[in-house]
């Protein structure tokens, strides 16, 4: 009766990828409980609501409490067709964090200017914009950000290692404001 009913109530709101989700999140939650022994601290003398790790106790427990929950109204809920390609859709999505590694790479040696302008260029391609509009306006948005950042808001990131082999009056200011 009871599952009847939750079942009822959680069909509108499942996606073929809340099992997985839910699982994934648990078994994060459960590692993060492990784990607050070691990371919080008990201080004597001290009563129990002015504790360091009272915060971050109630909230990890309370994610391993609403993980359960999530991944039991899951398991209860009808099958649907479709969860590995949703899973598939989010292991895909991931090629976007690994585009963002290699620029983090590239800036240092590249430089900020540089490898913001390949950046803004290479992710305006990859998502379908190849007219040359497209194209420049992303180039010309990857050069704004570096003068923004780097000019007005004095944002520290460091020069690139290709900026060395500039000419000395160049140098200066690329490794100054590009």
């Amino acid at each position: 009766m009871i599952a009847k009913t939750l079942q009822d109530m959680f069909k509108r709101y499942r996606r073929p990828g809340d099992v997985v989700f839910a699982v994934l999140f648990m078994v994060f939650s459960v590692f993060l409980l492990s784990q607050l022994g070691e990371q919080t601290q008990v201080v004597k003398r001290t009563k129990w609501f002015a504790q360091p790790g009272l915060w971050p106790t109630v909230a990890v427990w309370c994610m391993v409490l609403f993980s359960f929950l999530h991944w039991l109204s899951s398991a209860i809920s009808d099958r649907i067709d479709g969860r590995w390609s949703e899973v598939g859709f989010w292991v895909r999505s991931l090629e976007y964090v690994a585009y963002f590694l290699i620029y983090v790479l590239l800036v240092p040696k590249l430089g900020y200017l540089p490898s913001t302008m390949l950046f803004a260029v290479f992710l305006t391609m990859r998502s379908g914009f190849r007219g040359s509009g497209a194209i420049g306006i992303a180039a010309l948005f990857g050069f704004v950000v570096t003068i923004v950042f780097r000019g007005f808001l004095q944002v520290k990131i460091p020069a690139g290692a290709v900026y060395e082999y500039l000419p000395d009056s160049v140098r200066a200011f690329a490794l100054t404001y590009l």
